[in-house]
């Protein structure tokens, strides 16, 4: 692990490696990820302004908070940077995502697989512009989570559309993402 990632305490961050999740933001946006390690995370986006874009093996930054609450930040090639706190104890997120305005501007050119087009992601995210940028900050309800073990390449392994129906539908956590779905 690099040092300027000194905070990332594997120990600490054990527990929150191999969770699946689904939660859907205020503004309706929808998010899947996969804590696949302790460095990197596999994700799709269902719905919002980037919806059908998937990416596997994102390098991260991860670090505990406190018990049950993790963070989860990076920088993508596109230009974008995001921070992402999870609270398992009340099945809530927090997201801050920064687009450059790029993206805002013309998001479909980063929909679809991004890790097929990295260099493409690089040469639209260089040519601009970058600002302003548009920061979405928004609560989310955690709707589904799993374990699902570390380095799993099954979890996220298709784009969202591939998905049979009724996926991001699928509930283990109660309507307002606070308390667990009795079995």
């Amino acid at each position: 692990m690099p040092e300027s990632f000194v905070s990332t305490n594997r120990s600490e961050i054990a527990p929150f490696v191999g969770k699946h999740i689904i939660y859907t933001y205020e503004n309706g946006w929808q998010y899947e990820v996969y804590i696949k390690n302790e460095r990197t995370i596999d994700y799709r986006v269902h719905g919002g302004l980037v919806g059908g874009r998937w990416v596997k093996d994102q390098d991260v930054h991860i670090v505990r908070l406190a018990d049950g609450v993790v963070k989860i930040s990076w920088s993508e090639p596109t230009g974008t940077c995001v921070s992402v706190a999870y609270n398992f104890l009340e099945n809530r997120a927090h997201g801050a995502t920064f687009f450059p305005r790029w993206i805002e501007l013309e998001p479909g050119k980063i929909v679809g697989y991004q890790n097929d087009k990295i260099e493409l992601m690089r040469w639209h995210r260089d040519a601009g512009p970058a600002y302003p940028t548009l920061v979405i900050d928004e609560f989310a309800a955690i709707t589904f989570v799993e374990d699902c073990g570390r380095d799993d390449e099954n979890v996220i392994a298709c784009a969202p559309e591939a998905l049979p129906p009724g996926y991001t539908l699928r509930r283990n956590v109660g309507p307002t993402g606070r308390e667990p779905v009795e079995p």
